[in-house]
């Protein structure tokens, strides 16, 4: 995801457990739309279908675009050429080509051994389809455009930004799209996932026309729900989300990036030279932004003992600026917690998901994005749950030189599911946890410090970035902090 696409991630596996264990992985790269090309060794042919023998072929069937096997060694070419164009075409995602073992014994002979590189095709939206919505768009009396990873694929952030100031709309994005538009810029109002900022709400309840671009508009329980009543245009690169869970008004069909600058020409037909000296939006928006901060701003600058994760939080980005930065969150509070607070300053420099996702998927994540992008401060946030299930690969980034910064938010317990676990924990005490994980880390050989004064906390993110860059080691730092329950419009709609 760091890389866009652009360089082809591939991940070998043997059969058995190795394809078995890759599963959770593998569905989380479906569900994120990441293209990564799967080689899953198969059963030697003799023994496939055999009872306890894992089948890639029927198991991966759910969780990849497409899975193909190399039944004789003389196709290799042929059904590799296909998978790297399912690779470069249209939505992103998985494509997966099982080899037998003793397919892969064999040797390929030079008249079957060709290869010409896949080129990607992008597609503009029907002409029609533009006007229809352009026109719908311009005429709208409080439209709100919501962006999707699919801007980020597509490189449309710039064609995004004009967009918005030509009409002067406020955008928000998706949890999978935080960071396609700049979220410090005047139209911005932060992702809208299980959580959501103030000013997110209050624009999107108003709205009665909202135009979503590189999304999917999948209804789920990590993604907001569009409330009833509006006008929705949808503009996405895959056919199959066209009324998939909501009525779509205006479809549109095409490339992110594309179709952003047809929309831009057909509006510019409509209200000639914009709206940009209109700046009653963006002080709308920054008075709502206020007001939302207002409520919340005795937890961001709280000096309770144990700190709260919103201080951590916003201490944090103020300490590392947001554009030097690649952050992700991790499942459960720590997710609800950031996403509305965090402020990402541009493309890719946060990684939203929450789909398909194992708790712990963050640490993997940032140890690939600080690979992908080894001039950025990557950062992920964790809590000590998440920390329980993967803590361990912590010291596959030790071990490997790659210099992250892993922040577990240490609250001794499951916080989120306290209503959920009621009974059980009630009965036998299954939300609390235990430990000292900055001693884990010091024991993994990273640098490793534990903060419980939160007046300490914008001095530890100092120290962590210098040792990650001045040391090439890998930092934790654990903060104890509260059994923080409240957040911000969760579930609002």
């Amino acid at each position: 995801r760091v890389s866009n696409g652009d360089q082809m991630g591939v991940f070998a596996m043997q059969y058995g457990p190795g394809a078995e264990n890759a599963y959770a992985g593998i569905a989380s790269a479906f569900s994120d739309s990441v293209p990564l090309l799967l080689l899953p060794l198969g059963h030697p042919r003799e023994r496939a279908g055999i009872a306890p023998h894992y089948s890639s072929l029927k198991g991966y069937a759910e969780i990849t675009k497409a899975i193909e096997q190399v039944n004789a060694p003389n196709r290799t070419s042929d059904i590799m050429r296909r998978a790297f164009a399912g690779l470069r075409q249209g939505r992103g995602g998985p494509m997966a080509v099982e080899i037998p073992a003793d397919i892969a014994l064999e040797d390929v002979s030079e008249e079957s051994f060709y290869y010409v590189a896949s080129r990607p095709v992008a597609s503009q939206g029907n002409p029609g389809d533009i006007q229809a919505a352009a026109k719908a768009l311009c005429a709208a009396h409080f439209p709100v455009i919501m962006a999707g990873q699919g801007v980020l694929y597509g490189k449309a952030t710039d064609e995004l930004v004009e967009l918005a100031e030509l009409l002067q709309v406020p955008v928000c994005s998706t949890l999978l799209g935080k960071s396609a538009f700049p979220e410090v810029h005047p139209l911005a109002l932060g992702s809208t996932g299980t959580t959501m900022s103030g000013h997110a709400y209050h624009f999107i309840r108003r709205a009665d026309l909202i135009f979503g671009i590189g999304t999917s508009f999948t209804k789920h329980g990590m993604v907001m729900n569009i409330p009833s009543g509006k006008t929705l245009i949808q503009a996405t690169n895959d056919a199959s989300d066209i009324n998939k869970d909501y009525n779509i008004d205006l479809p549109i069909v095409g490339d992110a990036k594309l179709v952003l600058r047809q929309m831009i020409d057909a509006c510019r037909e409509i209200v000639g030279d914009g709206r940009k000296d209109d700046q009653a939006t963006a002080k709308e928006v920054q008075s709502e932004r206020d007001a939302w901060l207002s409520q919340w701003r005795a937890k961001l600058s709280s000096s309770e003992v144990p700190m709260t994760p919103y201080r951590v939080i916003w201490d944090f980005m103020h300490t590392i600026p947001p554009e030097d930065a690649i952050v992700t969150h991790d499942s459960g509070s720590p997710r609800d917690q950031i996403v509305p607070f965090y402020r990402s300053n541009g493309p890719r420099t946060y990684i939203g998901w929450g789909k398909s996702h194992g708790l712990g998927t963050g640490l993997g994540l940032t140890i690939g994005a600080k690979l992908a992008a080894p001039e950025k401060v990557c950062v992920n946030f964790m809590g000590d749950a998440a920390f329980g299930m993967v803590g361990l690969d912590f010291e596959t980034a030790v071990r490997s030189n790659i210099p992250i910064i892993t922040v577990v938010l240490n609250n001794s317990t499951m916080a989120v599911e306290t209503r959920q676990m009621a009974d059980s924990h009630g009965l036998y005490g299954t939300r609390d946890l235990g430990g000292n994980y900055a001693d884990l880390g010091k024991a993994m050989g990273g640098y490793a410090e534990r903060i419980e004064d939160p007046n300490q906390i914008s001095a530890a993110f100092t120290r962590a970035r210098k040792v990650t860059e001045e040391e090439g080691k890998a930092v934790l730092l654990e903060f104890i902090t509260s059994e923080e329950t409240e957040l911000s419009h969760r579930r609002a709609f």
